[in-house]
C-alpha cells in the first residue's frame, strides 16, 4: 500500500484536514470542497464520479465523528426522529442519485454539480440576511430554548425593560 502512494500524498492530507474542518464547523458534506478539488485541481485530476465517490466514502468516518461531537455537546439536541425519517428517504435516494451518476457523461454530472452548489450558496446567502426564529410548533427538536441578544454599552447590568421583554418572550413561548 505504501508504494502505491502518490508523489501528492501531503495534497490529500491537506485537503482532508480543510474538508473537515469545513465539515464540522458548518455541517456540510465533504464532498463540496473535496469533490472540486479532485476534479479540478491539475495535481489531482480526478474524473468527477471517481472525485465524487471518494467523497462519499470519506463522508462516512467524517460524518459519524461529526455527529457523535456534535451529540455530545449539551446545547445541541438532535432529534432521533427528525433523524430517521431523513435517513428514511436519504438510503433509497443514494441508490436512486448513484444509479443516475453511473448513466450521465462526467461533464454533465460535472456542470449539475456546479448549478446545485450555485443554487444552495445563493438560497443561503439570501436566508442569512434575514433570520427566522421557530414557533414551539416548528421546532423540530421540540425545544423551548429562549434567546436574547446582549447589546454591547457600557452598562453591563440588564435594564428593566430588558428584563421585561426575555420575561414576556418566555411567557409566549409556554
Amino acid at each position: 500500500m505504501l508504494g502505491q502512494l502518490p508523489n501528492y500524498w501531503w495534497a490529500l492530507i491537506l485537503l482532508g484536514l480543510f474538508a473537515g474542518t469545513t465539515s464540522g464547523t458548518l455541517g456540510i458534506g465533504s464532498g463540496v470542497v473535496v469533490v472540486p478539488a479532485l476534479a479540478l485541481l491539475p495535481f489531482f485530476a480526478f474524473e468527477q464520479k471517481v472525485a465524487q465517490g471518494t467523497a462519499l466514502a470519506l463522508m462516512v468516518p467524517m460524518a459519524l465523528l461529526g455527529a457523535f461531537r456534535y451529540w455530545k455537546n449539551p446545547e445541541i439536541e438532535i432529534s432521533p426522529a427528525v433523524l430517521v425519517f431523513i435517513v428514511m428517504g436519504a438510503l433509497p435516494g443514494v441508490l436512486v442519485g448513484t444509479e443516475l451518476a453511473a448513466r450521465l457523461p462526467n461533464h454533465v454530472l460535472r456542470k449539475i454539480f456546479a448549478v446545485v452548489l450555485a443554487i444552495t450558496a445563493l438560497k443561503m446567502f439570501a436566508a442569512s440576511q434575514k433570520p427566522r426564529q421557530l414557533s414551539s410548533s416548528e421546532n423540530p427538536a421540540g425545544q423551548n430554548n429562549v434567546s436574547s441578544v446582549e447589546t454591547a454599552d457600557n452598562n453591563s447590568e440588564p435594564t428593566e425593560q430588558h428584563t421585561n421583554e426575555v420575561l414576556k418572550t418566555t411567557d409566549r413561548r409556554q
